[in-house]
This record gives structure tokens, C-alpha cells and sequence, in this order.
């Protein structure tokens, strides 16, 4: 899948990076993209079933948000998601002049793990993002599981979801862990289950900290048995 990935970027690097460039549309490269990612994975032998999407309004934006347990998880979750999204993306990639252009183009929003202040920022930027109509996808634990089991999540996106008062739809991503587990880089042939839940409307937040146990919750029912957790820790970190 990695080799399939790699072959794609001269093309796209000629074609796509120009045109978003010169007309100032993202969509082309968006769709382009979305569609590399989702091809590969297919050809690599990844069945994706997928459950709830049909719940979603089409004319709405959504914070999403998920967990993760697999560097499949993007390329899986993300040609899904109805319309365009924006991520939250390592720093260090907008340093590279065409792709960090391309990325801010796509409203893409940097963010700096390692630093509280930075992810104060970093919310806040997504909340602009939103705020134009774009769907945000968020992996709400900050990094992948090494066990394919929910770690802590990170206090950020309830902060978000708060200030912005847009639906959050819960996503649960099952079967990535067996197919592609963290520090693996081969992709095995297998089964991934996307579950959209429900959207939990505005009203229906309470406060942050409720919001947060509720999205624990309902990801953490999403999952086999065998990778379900009773507790709910939540990180200190944005």
C-alpha cells in the first residue's frame, strides 16, 4: 500500500500541487487525495464496512471524532466523512514550502503536541475552520493505541466542540489495529468496521466534562469485547 502511495505523489506533485496553486481551489486536490488514499487501501486486500453514515446531514458540518489504533486509520476514516474535512497536523509538515502551502490551502490546522499554549492555539484555529462550514475530524486520544484499546483523551476538542456548539458525531474504528498495528508498516488483508453513531446535538452536551464521558462512552461500546475499557481517563493536555 506504502509503494502504491509513493507512486502517486510525482503525479500528483505535478498536476494537482499547480492547480491548487494557481486557481486557489482545493477541492481537485482534496478529491484526488482522498481518492489515492481509499484505492489503496482496497487493493491492499482492506474491506471497510461501514455503519451510520446514512444518519449524517450532508448540508451540516460535524466535529468527528474518533479513536485510533492504526496509521490505516486516516485513509480509512477520511474519504468517508461527507464533503471536506479539516485535521489537526503535525507542525513540522508546514515547514515544507508546496505541501504546507497546499495544506493551508485545505484549512488544514498545525498543531504542536508538546506544547499546552500551542494546542490553546490550535483550537482555536479550528474553531475558524468550522466556523466556514468545514467538517473537523479529530483522533480524540493524540496518539494510536498500542493495544487497540481507548487511551486518555485529550481536553482540546471538548473545548472546541464548547465554543463552536456544532454536533459531535462519536466514531468508533474497529479491526485497524489487527490489519496495520502501531510500529508495523505492513498492511494485512482484513476487516475494518467504521461505526458513525449518533450525533449528539449542542443541547445535549451538558458540560465539557460530560460531553467527554459521553463520547468515551459511546466509541468504547463501538468496540469488540475484548477491547473495551470500564474506566475513562482523560489526558491533561490540549
Amino acid at each position: 500500500m506504502l509503494c502504491y502511495w509513493i507512486a502517486w505523489l510525482p503525479p500528483a506533485a505535478l498536476v494537482a500541487f499547480p492547480w491548487t496553486l494557481i486557481t486557489g481551489d482545493v477541492s481537485f486536490l482534496y478529491r484526488l487525495g482522498t481518492w489515492i488514499a481509499w484505492s489503496g487501501v482496497r487493493l491492499a486486500g482492506v474491506h471497510v464496512e461501514v455503519v451510520g453514515l446514512d444518519k449524517l446531514d450532508k448540508s451540516r458540518a460535524y466535529i468527528f471524532m474518533s479513536n485510533h489504533a492504526s496509521n490505516v486509520d486516516p485513509p480509512i476514516l477520511i474519504p468517508l466523512i461527507p464533503g471536506r474535512t479539516s485535521v489537526l497536523v503535525k507542525k513540522e509538515l508546514f515547514r515544507y514550502p508546496v505541501l504546507g502551502k497546499a495544506m493551508r490551502m485545505g484549512s488544514l490546522v498545525p498543531v504542536d503536541r508538546g506544547n499546552r499554549d500551542a494546542g490553546i492555539a490550535a483550537v482555536r484555529e479550528a474553531a475558524e475552520v468550522l466556523r466556514q462550514g468545514i467538517n473537523m475530524t479529530i483522533y480524540i486520544e493524540g496518539h494510536r493505541s498500542a493495544d487497540g484499546r481507548l487511551q486518555p483523551f485529550k481536553k482540546g476538542p471538548f473545548y472546541l466542540a464548547m465554543e463552536c456548539g456544532l454536533p459531535v458525531v462519536p466514531v468508533t474504528i474497529a479491526g485497524s489495529h489487527s490489519v496495520m498495528p502501531k510500529r508495523r508498516f505492513v498492511l494485512k488483508p482484513g476487516t475494518v468496521t467504521v461505526i458513525f453513531h449518533d450525533p449528539i446535538e449542542p443541547k445535549d452536551f451538558g458540560s465539557r466534562e460530560h460531553l467527554m464521558e459521553k463520547v468515551r462512552s459511546v466509541i468504547n461500546e463501538g468496540l469488540p469485547a475484548e477491547y473495551r475499557d470500564a474506566s475513562t481517563p482523560v489526558s491533561d493536555g490540549a
